[in-house]
């Protein structure tokens, strides 16, 4: 448990924004090798789909599949307090270092890196869906509805998950073995 609460920790004091679930699988998957690939992006999906901050929900998740409830709470633990001590000190720094410039240029290349990390996580998801139209399609409808009409988000994920789910279960259904449905 322990190390499970200094490894989120660590992420949480050392990564930021969209950034945090690249780094939680660099961190996870490729160096401590505790989740396969697959199992890491099924946590990530899963924590997506529910309610609240997608990387506290991943902290729980991950921690649970390694401690059981006692990892979850260290998880959980491990990714919050220690950056929100962090984010009320930056906080006061902060306030009297926004004169300078250079402030301003750090934070935007700290912004380009966590736009890159999200860009590298979003590769890698779309890398391991399966190579059928409509996962293809319903990812470019859901680009399209949320990044080029600005349709809410809320609406869009309700409908396109919905949709996603029922086909995928129609499809799983005609799938399995004689036809009939799981």
């Amino acid at each position: 448990m322990l190390d499970v609460f200094l490894a989120f920790a660590q992420i949480g004091l050392t990564s930021f924004g969209g950034g945090l679930s690249g780094r939680m699988m660099r961190d996870f998957v490729h160096e401590r090798r505790w989740l396969d690939e697959d199992e890491f992006l099924n946590g990530l999906a899963l924590s997506q789909a529910l309610p609240g901050v997608n990387v506290k929900n991943l902290a729980i998740w991950i921690g649970y599949r390694m401690c059981g409830w006692r990892g979850a709470v260290a998880g959980f633990i491990g990714i919050i307090v220690p950056p929100a001590v962090l984010i009320v000190l930056l906080g006061v720094a902060f306030s009297t270092l926004t004169r300078f410039t250079l402030t301003h240029v750090a934070l935007a290349g700290a912004a380009a890196a966590a736009i890159g990390l999200s860009m590298a996580m979003a590769l890698t998801a779309v890398r391991r869906l399966p190579r059928r139209i409509v996962p293809f399609a319903v990812m470019a409808l859901t680009f399209v509805a949320v990044a080029v009409l600005h349709w809410p988000l809320v609406w869009t994920v309700l409908i396109g998950g919905t949709v996603s789910v029922a086909l995928e279960y129609r499809r799983a259904g005609d799938a399995s073995p004689r036809g009939e449905r799981r």
